[in-house]
Parts: structure tokens; sequence; C-alpha cells
């Protein structure tokens, strides 16, 4: 098999993956309850971390949260986590999100990511329908005073903050959203 077409079978497993696989809602109570916790802790450990994204959050209509999400590759590569979606501060449902990538890379690492939705019209299209984002999103790799520069693309802005691990790239991919809401 060329490199080439091995790629495009590659990502399209691991896109494949993300919508069969899996469910976007924890399977238990008890894990509802462990991915709540950690999705409120991680919050406000961005809120201290900082400040302008504590305001930049207080002015979105909605948000998700991906409070942990594990990344790898060796030329190919792709990544996973789950979270919930917020409106107006109301948990309305849960997501996850499904990366896969092409290019020279190698390591892993985990992040988490935040989606800020500027109004109910961006929110709409997410839960919608699945929701991705392209190569040319931006995430503002979230430091002290670097929320205060992000900017909405289409109603969306996007936060970063490395959590550990180490990982090169300059690759190219993009990630898919998948939502369910709460019942």
């Amino acid at each position: 098999m060329k490199p080439v077409k091995f790629t495009a079978v590659l990502l399209l497993g691991v896109f494949g993956f993300g919508m069969a696989g899996c469910t976007t809602a924890p399977k238990t109570e008890e894990k509802r309850e462990a991915l709540d916790s950690k999705s409120q802790s991680t919050l406000d450990a961005m809120r201290s971390e900082d400040p302008s994204f504590g305001r930049f959050m207080d002015n979105a209509y909605a948000y998700a949260v991906y409070p942990a999400v594990g990344k790898g590759g060796f030329i190919a590569g792709g990544a996973y986590g789950k979270g919930e979606v917020f409106e107006q501060g109301r948990m309305i449902g849960y997501s996850d999100i499904t990366q896969a990538t092409f290019g020279a890379q190698i390591g892993g690492q985990e992040f988490t990511e935040v989606l800020a939705f500027q109004n109910k019209a961006a929110l709409d299209k997410f839960v919608r329908e699945e929701y991705a984002l392209s190569a040319a999103a931006t995430a503002v790799a979230l430091k002290s005073g670097a929320a205060a520069n992000a900017r909405w693309q289409d109603g969306v802005a996007v936060f970063q903050y490395i959590k550990g691990g180490m990982m090169a790239e300059a690759s190219v991919g993009g990630q898919r959203f998948r939502f369910t809401p709460v019942r």
C-alpha cells in the first residue's frame, strides 16, 4: 500500500473509531460525576492560571470543556477525550473530541481543551451536527494573560492548556466533536 493511501486509511480509521467506537456520555453515574469534577477543577485551574481567561469565559454564551485529551503520534497521530457542554452555566450534555494528524511528529502529551461559543447560533451549530475544526483554526495556548488576545472565529474560540508529556510536531489535521444531550 502506498504511503499516501495508508495515511488516508489511518486518518479515516481514527475518525471512524471516534464516530462508532465510543459514546460521548460516560456509562455510569460514578464516571459522570468524575468527569464533572474534572471539568470544574480544570476550569478553576485555567481561571487561576490566566484571569483574562475567566473574563473571556464570563462573556461567552456557552462552552465545552475537555479536561483530559490524550494525544500521541509518530508520523500519523491522533487524540481523544471526553467532556461536558454548558449553556449559560448549566450542563446540557456530553461531547467527545477526536483528532487526526499527519506529518512530522513524535511523542505524546495530555492537554485540556475548552471551546467557547460566542452566541446561541454557534452553540446550536455545535449541538445540531457533528462539528469539526479545520487545521486553520487556531487555539490560544493558555498562559497568564494569553486569553486577553483571544478572538472569535465563526463564533468559536479555542483554548488549550498542556498538562504534560512532550510532543514535537509539524503536522496537519483536524478535530471532530460529537454531542449527546443530557436526558
